[in-house]
């Protein structure tokens, strides 16, 4: 069992760097999605929260639209991750 154990530990330290590089990739992806769909729903760029000209309906309106978009990437990230790694290895990463 302690085999089994130390093996595991060993799986999420190599799978970290893994996760890093996809964390930043799905951050780029997801910064992508945002600002194409902020340009079909909103008007211009999208608003920053201390944006003096812009209505609070519009920022948070943003703001829960970009959490929802970096959510739903990273989640799909991190699951198709874990799913090459364990069709690589056998094993699961977490």
């Amino acid at each position: 069992m302690a085999k089994q154990a130390k093996k595991k530990r060993k799986q999420k330290l190599l799978y970290r760097p893994v996760g890093i590089l996809l964390g930043m990739a799905s951050g780029a992806v997801a910064s992508t999605l945002f600002s194409r769909t902020w340009a079909a729903i909103g008007n211009g760029d999208a608003p920053d929260a201390m944006d003096e000209e812009r209505e609070w309906k519009e920022i948070l309106l943003a703001a829960a639209v970009e959490g929802a978009i970096f959510a739903v990437v990273k989640a799909a990230v991190d699951r198709g991750g874990a799913v090459g790694v364990r069709r690589l290895t056998g094993t699961w990463p977490g």
